[in-house]
Parts: C-alpha cells; structure tokens; sequence
C-alpha cells in the first residue's frame, strides 16, 4: 500500500559518513577526488503527518517544531539547518512535501570530518522522497543537498561528501571528477585497512575557515589567469613567481593534491600500497604547510599513527580544522595498530579519541 497523509507508514532512510583518501579541498576547484563511503551513518526514520508542521527529534541534538511554509534557517538548534534547507530546496524543485515526523540516529559523531552533516543531508531527502512517493537521479540528489548547505547552511562546500555518500560502494574506492562529474570505482585492496581517528577537537565549517580557504583558491585562479586551479600543473605553478605568497601555497595544495589522487590510482593499479601511503603524508604535509587547515591534534594523530606497526600513511580527512586523520595499515595489523594508537594518544593528550578500523560500504538507501 502506498504511503499517504492518511494513512502514514513508518519509513527510514540511512545515508553513509565519507573517508576522504586524497583530493583535499579540490572539488570546489573542479578537481579530482579519491574517497570512500564508510560503515557508519545516520539514519533519518519516521512518518507523514497531517498540516504542514515538520517535527525533527535527535537523541543527542535536541528537537525542532517549524511550519514547512516558509523555512528560514535557524538561529538556535543549527544542526535541524542542514534538513530544513534540504526541505526546502525539495519544495523548490516541485516535489509537495507536507508534515512529518521524524528521528535521527546514527553512529556517526558530529563535526569529526566524516561528513556527518552530508549524510544529515542525504538521509533526509532520501526520507522525505519515499514519503511523497518521489525519485531523483543521484547526482541530482548530491547536487540538491548541496544547495541546501550553500544557501540553507551558508557552507560552500563542495560536491565531495555527498557524492561519496550516495555513491558509495562496498570495497570500493570512488574516484570523483568535480568537472566532467564521472564516478568511477576503483578496487581497494584486500590486504589493506583504513584507520579513522578523531582528535577530539570538533570543528564548525560555518565559521568561516572553509569559506576564506574557496575564497583564496578562487582568487588564485584568477591571479594565474585560469578558470579553476584544475587547469594548472604544479610545474607550471612553479613558474609563477609573481604570485602572492599566500596565494601561492594556496593553489600549490589543491594542484598537487590533483597529481596525488592521479598518482595513487596508477600506485593501486601496480599494486604499491607503499606508495599510496607515501602519497597520504605528502598530502598532510601540505596541508599542514601550505593550506593550513591542520591544528596541533591532527598534527600528533598523524605523527603517531606512522609510528605503528603496519601503518603506511597518514594524514588528515575532510576540510581539516579539527575532525579526523586516516591511516592506511595493513589489515592484518590494523586492529593492533588501531588500539596502540589510542593509547598513545590518550597518553600524549589526555583525549579518549574514537579509534575504529572502518569498512569501505555501500552507499546511501
């Protein structure tokens, strides 16, 4: 039987966390990117209600009550921001979305760099869609979440996180191309794992580093008389002098990273994990150097995680600022490796860090 405001069925919907391997910062620059959905997530699970009042309830977050006409952003609980403005770009598109109620769950943390806030996204529309009986290619449910975080939330974030998140496939990597929009997915090899450790430090992309960091990129696109950063080598950058430092070191991270992510899918394709991991800290050095987007906990995960068993890169996930690193270990050591990490870094911090070995899954459903 179809669901119906007049006889509303219960339904759910679960939206994945990402890894992201290697691509830093570079799909707002029409670059490319390596990355991975991840066994964790939220689920958005509920039903129709007569009238048109939207109900949100969150174990951990709190709870909203708002009207669907007329959605504006929230001062107060801006966590329900990133599901409203997903509401409200489905109204927008044509497709009625009347009253409902719904919970969020999930074991994926907060503002911990595994996009949490797309899989909120992903999750919600995915919901709201199987209520109102409604479908939508992928990648125009990826796109439609995020003009919710760019006019809803106030992020200009990029495609990435919602991409890996529907997208995702079990023992896969996807390679993403920002520009022509290909997903492709890559084999991950068996033998290997992906460590994922918090830092405990949260961060808060609405503040403003994420922002500034698109600016500067976009400005250094400019400067270098191209369209987007994509169109630059690092050896053409190289013979730009002229360039404002800071700009400089910009635009040199996002270009190399474009050359990591091309260089690690030729390291899989030859079977080197080795170099796949070296890749990974050149990667994390760069963002410590030129983008500035590590802080002194990432810094110290990095560092210890390299120091473990097994271990054959590592470097920080996501727009950094805070959140996450992911290692790349050997599978057999992962879960040693794993365990040694957080006792290190407990020792060093103080911090109890959430430490977990991860599966690469399938995407959202």
């Amino acid at each position: 039987m179809p669901t119906s405001h007049a006889d509303p069925k219960r339904v759910s919907a679960f939206a994945p966390g990402r890894v992201e391997l290697l691509g830093n910062h570079t799909d707002y620059n029409e670059g490319v990117v390596l990355g991975a959905a991840i066994d964790r997530g939220l689920t958005v699970s509920g039903r129709s209600r007569q009238g048109n009042t939207i109900a949100i309830r969150s174990a951990t977050m709190g709870q909203i009550i708002v009207e669907a006409e007329g959605l504006r952003p929230l001062t107060e609980n801006r966590w329900a921001n990133y599901a409203l403005g997903v509401v409200r770009e489905l109204i927008e598109a044509g497709i009625p979305v009347g009253g409902f109620e719904a919970e969020v769950d999930g074991n994926l943390p907060p503002r911990s760099g595994l996009s949490s806030s797309a899989a909120f996204e992903v999750a919600t529309a995915l919901f709201v869609l199987r209520l109102e009986q409604h479908e939508l290619p992928p990648m125009a449910l990826a796109k439609l979440c995020q003009r919710a975080e760019h006019r809803f939330v106030g992020v200009q974030s990029g495609l990435l996180d919602q991409v890996m998140s529907i997208f995702g496939r079990e023992h896969q990597l996807i390679f993403f191309d920002t520009r022509t929009e290909e997903v492709r997915t890559i084999p991950f090899p068996a033998d290997l794992a992906l460590i994922i450790a918090g830092s405990g430090k949260e961060r808060e992309l609405s503040r403003g580093d994420y922002n500034l960091r698109r600016e500067q990129t976009h400005a250094a696109a400019s400067a270098l008389g191209v369209h987007a950063l994509r169109d630059v080598s690092s050896a053409q950058l190289s013979e730009r002098s002229d360039l404002d430092p800071l700009l400089s070191r910009r635009a040199r991270h996002v270009v190399e990273e474009n050359e990591r992510v091309q260089q690690a899918i030729q390291s899989l394709a030859n079977n080197d994990a080795a170099r796949f991991g070296k890749l990974m800290n050149e990667s994390h050095e760069s963002s410590r150097m030129n983008f500035e987007n590590s802080t002194a906990e990432l810094d110290l995960l990095v560092q210890l995680a390299r120091q473990q068993g097994g271990v054959l890169g590592a470097r920080l996930t996501g727009a950094g600022f805070g959140g996450a690193i992911v290692a790349l270990c050997y599978r057999a050591q992962a879960e040693d490796a794993s365990q040694q990490l957080h006792a290190a870094y407990l020792e060093k911090t103080g911090i109890c860090s959430e430490i977990f070995v991860c599966k690469i899954s399938d995407g959202a459903h």
